[in-house]
């Protein structure tokens, strides 16, 4: 005799007929729902690489390994075109540069004749004495100069004393015209006497005013031991603000002269520089 207790429905056929024309009859199969780890699972399978591979014939496997030999080939093979195009780009860029510097060297050696770029290296044609000599005053100005290297100091040098200069005279015209060098930090007071449009100084911002045009960002007086000017900030060079205090350098200002003087403007190709932010002793 069998454990299990079947239910029967004792319904009449008249009767289970009845339900129906009222409505009443229940869907008696259960629906099968998933469980959601039965959901995820069945995601997971089914994107798996090798899923679809179960139900393959040998041939339709081999197939599908080949290609996708074929697959990893070519994205090698596309790797190795664009790394050796992108480095054949670099050094035509390079030799473009190159081509285009030694042209300019040729150009101003007619002028100069130590930017000839044939021309042996100058501290080649000294006596041991005047090289010496060369040498030492080289790493003194170092010292003295911001952002210049003892060896491009010592060229600056023997190429005065291969034209025949004194040493005491070749040092005051490399010193000279490297402090007002494009690009170096100068005195204020000297920016008067820079022969060109754009310089670089450093000062404390001691005053600022309303500006009386929109196009204006900030307008004021930078000072440092030496002076004091005028500095215009201009709305379109997107620069940081300043306000009164602030230790700033000014990199590549553009020089304006107005009823005999002298001020400087931050434009689009300047940068202003904020040494003391973020320095712990300035928080």
């Amino acid at each position: 005799m069998s454990g299990k207790k079947v239910i029967r429905d004792k319904r009449t056929v008249a009767q289970k007929r009845t339900d129906e024309k009222r409505g009443w009859v229940v869907n008696e199969t259960p629906e099968l729902r998933r469980s959601v780890d039965q959901e995820i699972q069945g995601k997971v399978d089914t994107n798996h690489p090798d899923s679809c591979r179960a139900s393959m014939t040998l041939e339709q496997e081999e197939e599908a390994i080949a290609r996708d030999i074929e697959i990893a080939r070519t994205r090698v093979r596309v790797g190795e075109q664009i790394e050796t195009r992108e480095a054949g780009s670099r050094q035509a860029v390079q030799e473009a540069r190159q081509q285009a510097r030694a042209r300019f060297d040729e150009r101003a050696a007619s002028v100069d004749r130590w930017r000839d770029p044939d021309k042996d290296d100058p501290r080649a044609l000294l006596s041991q004495s005047e090289l010496a000599t060369v040498n030492r005053q080289a790493a003194r100005l170092e010292e003295q100069l911001d952002g210049w290297t003892r060896a491009a100091i010592s060229r600056r040098l023997a190429e005065r004393v291969a034209d025949g200069r004194e040493i005491t005279d070749a040092v005051v015209d490399v010193y000279d015209e490297l402090d007002r060098a494009a690009g170096t930090v100068i005195p204020i007071e000297k920016i008067e006497n820079v022969n060109r449009g754009e310089v670089s100084i450093e000062g404390t911002v001691v005053q600022l005013w309303d500006p009386r045009s929109s196009a204006i960002q900030n307008v004021g007086l930078i000072e440092d031991e030496s002076g004091r000017t005028k500095f215009t900030v201009w709305a379109k060079s997107e620069a940081p603000l300043v306000e009164e205090g602030d230790h700033i350098v000014l990199r590549t200002v553009a020089k304006n002269w107005y009823d005999g003087r002298c001020s400087v403007a931050v434009t689009s190709w300047s940068r202003i520089e904020f040494p003391e932010r973020g320095q712990w002793w300035s928080e």
